[in-house]
């Protein structure tokens, strides 16, 4: 039997990160894009050059990264540099997180993807997906306490996302992460993986990986 692939997706400030770290606990093995966005956008990352070719070396910091507040402040202002930075970027991704989850081995495998409803690859490419959801208010409460974002740039961010009813559209199960402890999240966690992958839910232990 293949191994598990499960696609983790949910709005900004929706607890996702805190699921995908949940089930790394549980033994999956995670990919996570985000991660690889930021590898491919540090200095020297593959996306650097051809960043500073379509939007200018203005929007590459002194390190030689990409300066991300410059790139959200352009993509606020200009829908369509949102568009060719992702152009670049998810081609790029794409690759990566192949690589990583054939790395794996026999690993059940998470995709921690925050665009993954935006995207048409990724119902082919994982057997489960998971929705991480909570109210737009709490999201942005969650995020204005994150360091240099107020509570208007996170709703800014939550409008360009996804709508919630979409990502749960596709979901095959939805983990609601408003007004619930972390014991009781864990616990949502915990049954989900019984259904899926009952050996490491009922021990909570990681599985033997190749």
């Amino acid at each position: 039997m293949a191994a598990l692939r499960i696609g983790l997706t949910g709005g900004i400030g929706s607890g996702k990160s805190t699921v995908a770290a949940l089930l790394v606990a549980r033994g999956l093995h995670l990919v996570d894009a985000d991660a690889i966005a930021r590898e491919l956008t540090q200095p020297g990352g593959a996306a650097i050059a051809p960043i500073a070719a379509a939007f200018g070396a203005q929007l590459i910091d002194v390190q030689g990264a990409l300066d991300r507040e410059a790139m959200r402040t352009l993509a606020f202002a200009d829908g369509g540099a949102k568009a060719r930075l992702e152009s670049i970027l998810h081609p790029l991704i794409a690759d990566l997180t192949r690589a990583r989850a054939a790395a794996a081995g026999d690993a059940a495998v998470v995709f921690d993807v925050p665009l993954l409803a935006e995207s048409r690859q990724w119902r082919a490419r994982v057997g489960r997906i998971v929705v991480v959801d909570c109210s737009e208010d709490t999201q942005a409460a969650r995020v204005a306490l994150r360091p240099g974002w107020t509570e208007a740039a996170a709703r800014r961010v939550i409008a360009q996302q996804a709508p919630r009813a979409r990502r749960r559209a596709i979901a095959d199960a939805v983990i609601h992460n408003d007004g619930i402890s972390p014991a009781a999240l864990e616990s949502e966690v915990q049954s989900l993986l019984a259904l899926w992958l009952p050996a490491a839910a009922a021990t909570g232990d990681a599985p033997e990986r190749t």
